[in-house]
C-alpha cells in the first residue's frame, strides 16, 4: 500500500516538472514514506532521515519530508528528534506533499538569490488532519515501459481495532472510492499494457460496506470484481489485504465464476489459538477460518493460500503456539509472512500483562518458519515437470540474463527468453527445478 501511495506522490512531482532520482545526493527534496506496522519500521525510517541530513551541509536547500503511518502516527514530536526535519504529512494528505515541498523548495532558493547569507530554514510543516474524500485522491499512476502489473487502491482505513494494530489510529476509519471511478482507473492501465492489477484496501473485502448496497445479494467488493472483470485487456485481478469475516458466500462464488480471479489468496490468520484470536479483537474462531479456507479450496480447487501470523502475543503459551504450528500443517499455506509481535502506541496490547521476552518470540518466530518453508518447499517441488501458465513481468530481479513472470497462484517462475518476445505475455513454462521460494523452466507457448 506504502508503494501505491509513494507511485501517487511521484506521479504529481513528474507532472510539477521535477525529476525522480534514487540518488540522495543530487536531490533537491528527500521524502521518506513510512510504515508503523512494526516498531523496527519505524526505528529504521528516523536513523535513515537522520543519517541523510549530511547532505544539508552542501545543499543546504534540501527538503527534507516523513509521509505516511509513523508522520501520521508521530506528528510533530518528529521535528524534535531530527532538527534538519522540515515536513510530516499523514496519511490523508498524499495529494498535498508536492505543494508543500514545492511551495518551501522555491522560498528557499528564492531567498539564497536575493542573500546568500539568509538562513536558509524556514517553519516546519506538520499536516496530519483528517480529510474529507482522501481516499480518491490515489488514483494516478507512474508506468513504466512495459509494464504488466499495477496496484489499484480501492479504499483507505480500518474500522476492526484489533488490539495489536495501530492502522485504525495512522489511516483512519474505511472510506471506499465509488466503482465507476475505479473502474476507469483500471481502464487507464490497460490501455497502456497493463494485464493484471491488485485491487488494495487496508480490508480490502469489506469494501464499501458502509457506503454502498448490496445488489442481488452481491456485496459491493464482488460487484467491484465483477466490473473489473469486464475490463477489456485486463487477465489477472488480485487482491490484498481481506479479512475472514469479509469471506461470504458471494466472495467464494466469485471465485468460480470470475476466471480473471488469480487462485491466490492471502488470508490473514495472525494465530490458530481460540484464546489468543480473542485478546487480538479477531471477529472468529479457528474453526471459521478453517471452514473458509475449505470453502474457498473447493471452489477454486488449485488455490493457492498464504498469511500473516503473530508469535509472542501477550500471555502466549507454548499450547496457543502449537496451535498456530498446527493450523499452519493443516492448511498447508503456500507462504506465511511471521512478525515477532511488536508493541504499538496506544494499542491495547500494549498495555496487557504478560509481555513475552523477545527471546521467546525469536525462538518460536524460527521454529515456525521452519515449517512454513518446509510445505512452500514441498509444494514448489510438486511442480517440477508440470507445465505452469504465467504472466511473465520483464527481467529477474537478480539475474537481468534471465525473465521472471508468476502462476495463478503467486509462485515466481524464471526462464531464459527474449523480453521482446516474452514481456508481458500470457504463455506457459516447463518447470524443470526449484530453488526454495522460486522455479525454474523453459518457455514454451504463448498464450495471448
Amino acid at each position: 500500500m506504502n508503494e501505491r501511495d509513494t507511485e501517487q506522490v511521484a506521479r504529481m512531482f513528474t507532472e510539477g516538472g521535477y525529476t525522480l532520482t534514487t540518488d540522495e545526493s543530487v536531490a533537491d527534496a528527500i521524502l521518506v514514506n513510512t510504515c508503523s506496522v512494526r516498531d523496527q519500521a519505524e526505528q529504521k525510517a528516523i536513523g535513515k532521515m537522520r543519517n541523510m541530513g549530511t547532505h544539508r551541509r552542501t545543499k543546504p536547500h534540501v527538503v527534507y519530508g516523513f509521509m505516511g503511518c509513523m508522520a501520521q502516527s508521530r506528528g510533530a514530536e518528529l521535528f524534535a528528534s531530527i532538527p534538519h526535519l522540515d515536513l510530516v504529512v499523514g496519511t490523508q494528505k498524499y495529494h498535498k506533499v508536492f505543494d508543500y515541498v514545492d511551495g518551501i523548495l522555491k522560498q528557499r532558493m528564492e531567498r539564497r538569490m536575493d542573500d546568500p547569507s539568509l538562513a536558509m530554514y524556514g517553519e516546519n510543516v506538520c499536516d496530519v488532519e483528517e480529510e474529507a474524500g482522501s481516499q480518491n485522491t490515489i488514483r494516478d499512476h507512474l508506468t513504466k515501459e512495459k509494464q504488466v502489473s499495477a496496484f489499484v487502491s480501492i479504499m483507505q482505513g480500518c474500522n476492526m481495532r484489533c488490539s495489536f494494530c495501530i492502522v485504525p489510529d495512522t489511516r483512519g476509519r474505511e472510506r471506499s472510492r465509488p466503482i465507476p471511478h475505479i473502474v476507469e482507473e483500471v481502464k487507464r492501465l490497460a490501455d497502456k499494457g497493463v494485464r493484471e492489477v491488485n485491487l488494495l484496501g487496508q480490508i480490502v473485502n469489506l469494501y464499501g460496506r458502509t457506503e454502498f448496497p448490496h445488489v442481488n445479494g452481491k456485496s459491493p467488493f464482488v460487484q467491484l470484481l465483477e466490473a473489473v472483470h469486464q475490463v477489456d485487456g485486463i487477465e489477472r485481478i488480485r487482491f490484498i489485504s481481506p479479512h475472514p469475516i469479509g469471506y461470504r458466500d458471494d466472495l467464494v462464488a466469485a471465485f468460480a465464476e470470475l476466471p480473471k480471479l488469480c487462485s491466490h489468496i492471502h488470508f490473514p490468520m495472525q494465530s490458530g489459538s481460540d484464546r489468543i484470536l480473542k485478546l487480538m479483537r479477531r471477529p472468529y474462531k479457528h474453526e471459521k477460518f478453517m471452514e473458509i479456507c475449505r470453502k474457498m479450496k473447493a471452489s477454486r480447487p488449485d488455490l493457492a493460500i498464504t498469511t500473516d501470523i503473530i508469535v509472542g502475543f501477550p500471555t502466549e503459551t507454548e499450547e496457543d503456539f502449537q496451535a498456530s504450528i498446527d493450523t499452519v500443517k493443516e492448511v498447508e499455506f503456500s507462504n506465511a509472512f511471521v512478525f515477532r509481535y511488536s508493541k504499538r502506541r496506544n494499542t491495547p496490547a500494549a498495555e496487557m500483562e504478560g509481555q513475552l521476552d523477545e527471546s521467546v518470540k525469536e525462538e518460536r518466530n524460527q521454529r515456525l518458519l521452519a515449517v512454513v518453508n518446509e510445505i512452500a518447499i514441498a509444494q514448489n517441488q510438486s511442480c517440477v515437470g508440470t507445465v505452469q501458465k504465467i504472466l511473465c513481468e520483464g527481467y529477474s530481479r537478480y539475474n537481468e540474463a534471465r525473465l521472471s513472470g508468476r502462476t495463478s497462484q503467486n509462485r515466481i517462475v524464471v526462464f531464459e527468453g527474449d523480453l521482446a518476445k516474452y514481456g508481458g505475455r500470457l504463455m506457459e513454462v516447463k518447470i524443470d527445478s526449484q530453488s526454495g521460494f522460486t522455479l525454474y523452466g523453459e518457455p514454451g507457448v504463448i498464450i495471448s
